[in-house]
């Protein structure tokens, strides 16, 4: 019999298929049987030894929830025997009126506790699934997206080290870190077979994206970075395995149907000879690391009225320091297709990144400052200690790259104006290990400088203070359900776009920052940071932003998971944290909750 080594993960699911990723202990075909009838299978292909399948199920019904099983060659392995877990099920959207649920997060550190003493406090996956098991039929996310870091090459567990040191000597680089495709498979073991987590990844569809730390801390930071790492002996090894696991476990489940179709990378590898891949797969990553260019991990999901644009920002930079930019022309070019390709048919716009495309203002001018002296505005000398500090103070975000930064925000504004323009266009990011909420406005624009520093949220917390009551937030919600009913996209300034454009930035998952970071992070929002940051991009020569942003919520510290509620025009966001209770177990409390629709 075949064993079920990992998932399943429930992928993409639209009204009626679905995919539904496993990996199974040998060669094998992998079927997914549902309660009402809907059904799919698929075998397995190769890749270092481990076997995957990638299951397409049709015959779904709109509107329905169906639960299901998977068998390996005939037999059940799923649902597990005794699982305390309700039957994983497969929830079809009913159509282009219904609410959508979008939760998002990022950086989970997998790591399980040795002695059940959690160091970095309750993880808010896990806590996200036991919420949804004690009530299966109440609200669930309709798709979690999950937006970097998913797995920690560089900052391993003890018992992966333990594993580790078992398989070579750790005294040779990359020391505790991964090595190669083997070692990177114990770490999505060791992830995603928590039971919580497993069950949820198994009932709520994904959505993922890499960041740096999937592959290593600083992956792609500058061209003088990969350099350096191009130099050690260890390194092609492990951006190889980096790109080919995250293939085979994130990125593959993130396409529909129809995109695997046609895409050529896959069909490659389900017709490798005898099943056997990796020779195929290593070719495909040793292609995308050294001509980045020529693979799109970024893509397109509709959720009814709903589009996401999921964007790779760590693999698709170019890193020449005279035209630095976050995205390369072709990336560019996708992206600013797929924002504005048929607009009517979409009320919000999502785009997915990593990296938050605002920052705490002192940060943002940091790291723009930084970016021009390692161009060399200020000579040699200063352009060598802007490497070191970009390096060293991780200055890599959207700001360090000044024309990709304008550049967003010219297509944010181009898609977000005119008669066809959403309500809101949100960027959803991670990465920074505390959660915030800031609103962008356009010079000219008739919200430019007038925003508040707190719009429309209940009282919140960081993680220190009592949480917003129930009266707070159902007052809240109240108010902006009446307004975002009533009203479209916002009367359109001189400059700026009608559409309500927001950075929404949610992290860790399961992780910690250090009170000096906490510091950081709030100073940097400060009129006091603020003031200095424009003294430093004055040191550097560097032009003003094209659009402007307020902090209107946050930050907040600890591990948590946004969600936004997408009800027609009308737009709901809530922050909520993972906490211990007195009994010893742990829940999701809600610390703010605002409505976003102009």
């Amino acid at each position: 019999m075949a064993e079920l080594r990992l998932g399943p993960l429930l992928r993409y699911v639209d009204g009626s298929s679905a995919t539904v990723w496993v990996e199974a202990g040998r060669p094998c075909t992998a079927e997914v049987r549902c309660a009402d009838g809907a059904r799919g299978e698929a075998r397995t292909f190769q890749v270092c030894g481990h076997h995957y399948a990638l299951v397409p199920v049709t015959g779904l019904t709109p509107g329905t929830s169906t639960a299901y099983e998977v068998l390996l060659d005939g037999e059940t392995v799923w649902p597990l025997p005794d699982s305390p877990f309700p039957p994983s099920a497969v929830r079809t959207p009913a159509g282009d009126g219904a609410d959508v649920r979008v939760a998002f997060g990022s950086c989970r550190w997998a790591a399980p506790p040795a002695d059940g003493h959690d160091p970095v406090g309750p993880d808010a996956l896990d806590t996200l699934a036991g919420r949804i098991a004690a009530d299966p039929d109440g609200e669930r996310p309709d798709v979690l997206l999950l937006l970097g870091d998913q797995v920690y090459a560089d900052e391993t567990s003890e018992d992966v080290q333990r594993w580790l040191a078992g398989r070579r000597d750790l005294s040779e680089p990359p020391g505790e870190q991964v090595a190669d495709y083997e070692e990177y498979t114990r770490l999505y073991h060791e992830s995603w077979l928590d039971p919580e987590v497993r069950w949820l990844l198994s009932t709520v569809p994904t959505c993922m994206i890499f960041d740096d730390h999937d592959v290593m801390d600083d992956w792609n930071t500058s061209g003088a970075w990969v350099e350096d790492m191009r130099a050690t002996p260890w390194w092609r090894e492990r951006v190889l395995s980096g790109l080919m696991s995250y293939w085979v476990h994130q990125h593959l489940g993130n396409l529909s149907p129809a995109d695997l179709a046609d895409d050529p990378a896959y069909a490659k590898v389900l017709a490798a000879s005898d099943g056997d891949a990796t020779d195929v797969l290593r070719e495909f990553a040793s292609r995308a690391d050294t001509d980045p260019a020529s693979v799109r991990w970024s893509y397109r999901r509709d959720f009814g009225r709903v589009r996401l644009l999921m964007v790779d920002n760590r693999a698709a930079r170019v890193l020449d320091e005279q035209r630095r930019s976050m995205l390369d022309p072709g990336e560019a070019e996708w992206l600013r297709a797929q924002a504005l390709a048929d607009r009517s048919s979409y009320d919000h716009l999502l785009i997915g990144a990593s990296l938050p495309w605002l920052l705490p203002h002192l940060i943002h001018d940091a790291e723009a400052w930084d970016a021009a002296l390692c161009r060399g505005e200020r000579g040699a000398r200063w352009a060598g200690f802007g490497e070191k500090l970009r390096r060293a103070a991780d200055l890599e975000h959207w700001a360090a790259f000044p024309e990709s930064f304008a550049g967003l925000a010219d297509l944010i504004a181009e898609a977000g104006s005119g008669p066809e323009a959403p309500a809101t266009v949100c960027v959803l990011s991670g990465d920074v290990h505390h959660a915030y909420v800031a609103e962008a406005t356009w010079p000219g624009d008739a919200a430019d400088g007038t925003a508040a520093d707190a719009v429309g949220t209940a009282p919140a917390t960081d993680g220190t203070k009592g949480a917003a009551t129930a009266a707070d937030v159902a007052s809240v919600v109240n108010a902006a359900d009446t307004a975002g009913a009533s009203q479209a996209a916002r009367a359109p300034g001189a400059g700026g776009p009608s559409a309500r454009v927001l950075q929404l930035t949610c992290s860790p998952v399961h992780n910690s920052v250090p009170l000096s970071m906490r510091f950081g992070f709030r100073f940097g929002w400060s009129a006091v940071g603020r003031a200095l940051g424009r003294r430093i991009a004055r040191h550097g020569r560097c032009a003003p932003p094209p659009v402007r942003w307020r902090k209107t919520g946050g930050p907040w510290f600890g591990n948590q998971l946004m969600t936004l509620t997408l009800r027609g025009r009308a737009a709901e966001l809530r922050l909520e944290q993972a906490r211990a209770t007195r009994d010893g177990t742990t829940r999701l409390e809600t610390v703010m909750r605002t409505g976003l629709s102009a």
